[in-house]
């Protein structure tokens, strides 16, 4: 083993099939090979165990393995001594910890599969940190000498002493449905001890909904009822694990508000969030979580909250001259159907004034148009019918008639991609299967696997079942379905949803690419702001009252739709100079008071 690295082997338990594979990882190791057991499997062994003592990184197991089970990684030597937990031998092994700080919002920044859950259970006390040791773990004394002279002894030693109490929303809410029993109000009546649930649930608009029973929520009002349960404990520590899945802009900055509202000056709260414009608003300083997802993680120094989500998303490090991606995510949009060749036509499209009425709600559309190479992003709250639009658009559903007429809707060819992935999982295919039986051209031509598929990381998801999928690999697949088939237009909903910050970017960037390379059309609902405007030709915003009336208004450009849709939210946009990434003005701040009273609530400066 080199003096200058540590070389970590991991293992992934759902791929790893020892009985069907022939153990080509075992028989062609050339450890193996001198008589040594770096690669062993038994009868009775469900995945292979690699000795990273003996492992020399040949890489030659990797490549044989044919379900991509196998990861090797050489980490540099200083990293070892600040491992933090690993959970079992070739398993997922965390570097360091966050720092919280009293009176401050934490915010933790990085990829799916990175340790941010691992880190918070950490420091919500449901995980023992093992330090790396997980054959003989170690005792709080060793724990507290391993954090000698940092901020984190003084944290765990309060924990230890029962002077702190923790609460921590889960990341996955639909489980609330499973394990909770009865109405959202009799649970929060039980919950309440700052005595702050009735402004709570009338902030957060939960009032409409006290009497249902919680496995009858949906998933914006399982979030909301999470962030009220765990906001009206009182506890030292509040975590709150991507808070704003499922909800709107206007629900986001509402919950994001109720959060910063915890801050106490002894208390912590900590925050795990991929809407990179919700976490911006929210934090006051920010980690970064860096590393291979599913093999390792590492946290970064805490950074100011600008500086560390441009750290980010430059993917390089300066304090450690670490670079742990290859290609800066910037936010400069250099394509665009407005920038076109000159001389260079585009076909121009039209829509129907169209009027829809069901169970109560309306939904009036006013006529519009829009060219191909153009992405229409929809803006609204939940409820004001932005999915009802999209399902007219695809023929799913009929507009009202007018008189003793049907409305003239125009012949295109569409692919939609639906809001939920029920459907997919139901599927008993592997993902290859799935895309030869469902766009068998795409799939097989060069330019869409180099385009879609590669950015889209399809390759290493081609031999795993569908139904064993996690929602962003489900969100993944469904995208690359939606932009194989071929169609005049895209109507792609919430493309966002389970994807972390890196992955909603890179998905941004194929959409865009796509729909200007192909000269098509794209309709978009997207309630990630960044992700909305890196996307957006033009928008439609949607106004009224949700759920009763409401009115979607013509196609209009980025800048003057976005000051109608933030005029009615209230908020205010600045862009960061560097990375060119939308920033939300804190509420009553200079920028907002200025931008504000010369009416730009959304700023495009480059």
């Amino acid at each position: 083993m080199s003096g200058r690295s540590s070389r970590i082997a991991v293992v992934v338990e759902d791929r790893c099939r020892p009985s069907k594979c022939g153990q080509e990882c075992r028989r062609r190791c050339p450890v193996n090979a001198t008589g040594r057991q770096c690669i062993e499997v038994t009868q009775s062994s469900k995945v292979s165990l690699i000795s990273e003592d003996l492992c020399v990184g040949c890489g030659i197991c990797v490549k044989v393995c044919p379900f991509n089970a196998i990861q090797i990684i050489n980490l540099p030597k200083e990293l070892d001594k600040e491992t933090t937990h690993r959970y079992g031998p070739n398993s997922f092994k965390l570097h360091r910890l966050p720092v919280p700080r009293p009176g401050k919002v934490l915010g933790l920044v990085g990829t799916n599969g990175i340790g941010k859950s691992t880190a918070l259970n950490i420091l919500a006390g449901m995980l023992k940190p093992n330090l790396g040791k997980f054959m003989d773990p170690p005792n709080w004394d060793d724990i507290l000498k391993h954090f000698h002279g940092k901020e984190l002894q003084k944290y765990f030693t309060c924990f230890l002493e029962d002077k702190m109490k923790t609460t921590i929303k889960p990341q996955f809410v639909e489980h609330i449905a499973k394990s909770v029993q009865g109405t959202v109000g009799n649970q929060l009546n039980k919950i309440d001890k700052r005595q702050a649930q009735d402004t709570l649930c009338d902030f957060l608009d939960l009032n409409q909904i006290m009497d249902r029973n919680i496995s009858d929520l949906s998933g914006g009002e399982l979030q909301r009822f999470a962030i009220a349960a765990r906001a009206m404990e009182d506890v030292d520590v509040y975590m709150f694990d991507e808070p704003s899945c499922y909800l709107d802009v206007k629900q986001r900055l509402k919950a994001a508000q109720v959060i910063r509202s915890l801050l106490q000056p002894k208390n912590y709260v900590i925050v795990v969030e991929h809407d990179l414009s919700i976490l911006d608003y929210l934090s006051d300083y920010i980690c970064c979580l860096y590393g291979s997802p599913g093999a390792y993680g590492v946290v970064t120094l805490p950074f100011s909250v600008r500086e560390g989500i441009n750290i980010f998303l430059n993917g390089f490090i300066p304090t450690e001259n670490m670079r742990f991606r290859e290609e800066k995510l910037t936010f400069r949009v250099t394509e665009s159907a407005e920038e076109t060749t000159e001389g260079e036509t585009y076909q121009s499209y039209k829509y129907p004034t169209m009027i829809k009425t069901s169970s109560g709600f309306k939904l009036s559309v006013m006529k519009g148009s829009f060219n191909d190479s153009q992405i229409i992003v929809l803006l609204g709250e939940n409820g004001t019918g932005k999915t009802t639009f999209i399902r007219m658009l695809a023929g799913q559903v009929k507009p009202d008639r007018v008189g003793d007429e049907e409305v003239d809707m125009p012949a295109y060819v569409v692919s939609y991609k639906p809001q939920e992935l029920i459907l997919i999982p139901k599927i008993s295919a592997t993902v290859r299967e799935l895309l030869h039986r469902k766009i068998p051209g795409s799939c097989s031509d060069a330019q869409f696997r180099s385009d879609v598929m590669k950015p889209l990381k399809i390759e290493e998801l081609m031999d795993r079942k569908v139904k064993n999928f996690s929602g962003g690999e489900l969100q993944r697949v469904a995208l690359c379905l939606c932009l194989g088939k071929a169609a005049d237009i895209y109507l792609i909903d919430e493309p966002s949803a389970h994807l972390d910050s890196e992955q909603r970017l890179l998905a941004a960037k194929v959409i865009k690419r796509f729909i200007l390379h192909q000269k098509k059309t794209a309709f978009i609902v997207e309630h990630d702001f960044i992700m909305a405007t890196y996307l957006a030709d033009k928008v439609v915003v949607f106004e009224g009252k949700p759920s009763v009336d409401c009115t979607a208004n013509v196609p209009e450009p980025l800048v003057s739709g976005m000051n109608r849709f933030l005029s009615h939210l209230d908020v205010t946009f600045r862009t960061d100079p560097t990375t060119h990434r939308p920033r939300i003005n804190k509420l009553g701040s200079t920028k907002d008071t200025e931008q504000k009273a010369s009416g730009c609530h959304y700023y495009l400066d480059y």
